[in-house]
């Protein structure tokens, strides 16, 4: 059991937050200014999560034992805006790469150079080598990777503005080695529709990539909310509308699939089509945009059976993190070679645990399909049905180490270095694999202009709950200081539902007011994002202006969204006919999109009673669905 000393402990209790909760409704901001304010319960971060969070952080902490170049600044100086943290390190240009990749990000290892992918502090770095050998940084992570994995923190890091185009285009325009061109998985976030680099798939893969098809992906169905029964067919028409549009159509376009790669959701579906129709044909990529979630659909593969069963306990996983461009290179594992036996036993295992309810769970199962139901709407349980059977271990100890007279202090036994497995040549010889590729950075992309604390706020990272207001002409919506809209003209309410990020601030107030309020607010805590003050928004892109013409067709069904970039984006509904003036606006070189039709045309219908006094809407959420699991009562 481990034990955190006074040091320790009084860092937990430091780090327990003392946020207060606040109550729902309408908060003036002062100076007689007729703005609404709107913040809901459920958006608050839960204090026993945070909690247990910092302290698995300080168990890792204690445990890993850092070396001292990687150890971290004090907090004050952690918190400094932008939150990259500038960790103390050594470099050695007389000392070559290693030619060994970093097993989070893909990233060669080195230490010549602290500002380039793969760097490891030169002491760590010597040290490694020093006690094994090359062979001593196989499974090491980088720096960077570290900072990300225990403090969510990115690095600076120096990237050639092509580089993720070229590594990927690079391994893609390699001869076959199997005799046949890969198959290309392209992960698509559906709430980014339109993609904005599906178009650029032809141009990066050239007319001389054998590629044997492309299935696309659509991930992060689990943050959406249904707003109707069959929901999922719909988005997967607006996935298959943007493959269209893409020039990805016939034969080329495999298949389409929905999933969560983070719940879980449509995941064991995906394996299967694979196992079915491609089998062991070839290679297999992972391709898509920054923050499309393909390292963590790479992890969770990793994980099941479209992974040789060694291969789990052999390649470490992928490093995740909201931060754009996270994996720097090619990370890789081995595809298992579907033969009838192998499918036939992994179907009588889904078959099995489909009859399954969830008081058949064990305690583990519930309590973490309790957790994924409150990060996403859709769950699915990813399991294994061919693991490697481990021996158990012997103890092995020394009598004359563990003896100790009364003059003496008790010895703690030397560890044993435990030797890392690796594959044998006849388990990868003729091996088919599946790669894990750098995301395509996308222009135009508001999360470009933001800090990394600004990024984890505007990425939503559990289920969006729909914010609806009901605004007459004259009245403007804040999406904290990253999107404005403004009701210019119309005879009646419309209604604007949000779907964003739960953490980033709705606000409501007047056309006459919106301007002061913005220059006021602006880089605060009122309006959250961007954050750090007049110092942050004088190097922050001015928002500017775009007219945008709709006409209603009915008060329950949305005519479009207007898509504040990565931001999230505003579903309006008005009534039949009735043309409405708007004005929206983003931050200067970021994209605005009017989606129509929309994503989820009856969002609006997702909310709860009237708050009396103001424009909004109590919010309501709906429960979460688990795919591979019985009801409870159903037969």
């Amino acid at each position: 059991m481990l034990r955190l000393g006074p040091a320790l402990l009084a860092r937990l209790a430091r780090a327990r937050p003392r946020t207060p909760l606040r109550r729902c409704g309408a908060a003036a901001a002062g100076g007689g200014e007729e703005q609404e304010r709107f913040v809901f319960l459920e958006y608050e971060p839960d204090p026993a999560e945070r909690a247990a969070a910092a302290a698995a952080t300080l168990r890792r902490e204690w445990e890993l034992k850092p070396e001292r170049e990687l150890k971290p600044k004090p907090r004050r100086e952690r918190r400094a805006r932008g939150a990259a943290v500038a960790v103390p390190s050594t470099s050695d240009p007389s000392v070559p790469p290693s030619g060994l990749s970093c097993s989070g990000c893909g990233a060669e290892l080195q230490c010549g150079d602290g500002g380039a992918p793969g760097f490891v502090p030169a002491e760590k770095y010597r040290s490694l080598l020093q006690c094994e050998g090359p062979a001593g940084l196989r499974g090491t992570v980088c720096q960077r990777c570290w900072a990300l994995a225990h403090y969510g923190s990115a690095l600076r890091l120096r990237l050639p503005p092509d580089e993720h185009r070229r590594v990927v285009s690079a391994a893609l325009r390699r001869p076959p080695p199997h005799g046949r061109g890969p198959l290309l998985l392209y992960v698509l976030d559906v709430m980014e529709l339109p993609d904005p680099v599906l178009p650029q798939l032809p141009a990066l893969l050239g007319p001389d990539v054998p590629a044997s098809g492309v299935l696309v992906v659509g991930n992060k169905v689990d943050l959406l909310p249904a707003d109707c029964p069959g929901h999922l067919g719909r988005l997967r028409q607006r996935v298959a509308a943007a493959c269209a549009r893409a020039g990805l159509r016939g034969a080329a376009l495999v298949d389409i699939r929905l999933v969560s790669a983070k719940t879980g959701y449509g995941v064991e579906g995906l394996i299967s089509r694979l196992q079915r129709s491609w089998k062991c044909a070839g290679d297999v990529y992972l391709l898509g945009a920054t923050n499309s979630g393909k390292s963590t659909l790479f992890n969770t593969l990793l994980r099941s059976d479209y992974c040789k069963s060694r291969a789990s306990d052999i390649i470490d996983r992928a490093t995740v993190s909201p931060w754009p461009g996270t994996t720097l290179n090619l990370l890789k594992f081995p595809i298992i070679n579907p033969t009838c036996d192998r499918i036939f036993r992994r179907q009588e295992r889904l078959k099995e645990e489909a009859t399954k309810t969830e008081d058949q769970l064990s305690p583990e199962e519930k309590k973490y399909l309790n957790q994924l139901k409150k990060q996403g709407y859709l769950v699915g349980r990813v399991g294994r049905t061919f693991q490697q059977q481990k021996s158990s271990a012997e103890i092995d100890f020394d009598p004359d180490l563990l003896s100790y007279s009364m003059d003496e202090d008790p010895k703690d036994p030397p560890k044993k270095h435990e030797e890392r497995e690796e594959f044998t040549h006849n388990e990868v010889k003729d091996a088919r694999w599946c790669f894990d590729t750098p995301g395509i950075v996308k222009e135009d992309c508001i999360l470009n202009l933001l800090t990394e604390k600004e990024v984890k706020l505007v990425l939503p990272s559990h289920a969006i709950v729909p914010r609806t207001f009901i605004l007459k002409p004259g009245m403007v919506l804040f999406l904290a200081a990253l999107g404005r809209i403004d009701y210019l003209e119309g005879e009646k309410p419309a209604w604007f539902s949000v779907l964003a990020s739960n953490l980033l601030p709705v606000h409501v107030t007047t056309l006459s007011n919106a301007d002061t309020m913005y220059e006021k607010h602006a880089g605060q805590q009122f309006l959250k994002v961007p954050m750090g003050g007049e110092d942050r928004m004088k190097e922050f892109p001015p928002l500017v202006p775009q007219d945008i013409r709709l006409k209603g067709i009915g008060t329950t069904e949305a005519v479009a969204d207007i898509k504040l970039s990565s931001a999230g984006w505003v579903a309006v509904t008005a009534h039949a006919e009735e043309e409405l003036q708007l004005r929206a606006y983003t931050p200067k070189g970021t994209a605005l999109v009017v989606r129509e039709p929309p994503l989820l045309p009856y969002i609006s219908a997702i909310r709860g009673p009237r708050i009396p006094g103001t424009p909004a809407y109590r919010t309501k959420k709906p429960p979460s669905f688990v795919e591979n699991l019985r009801t409870t009562g159903s037969r």
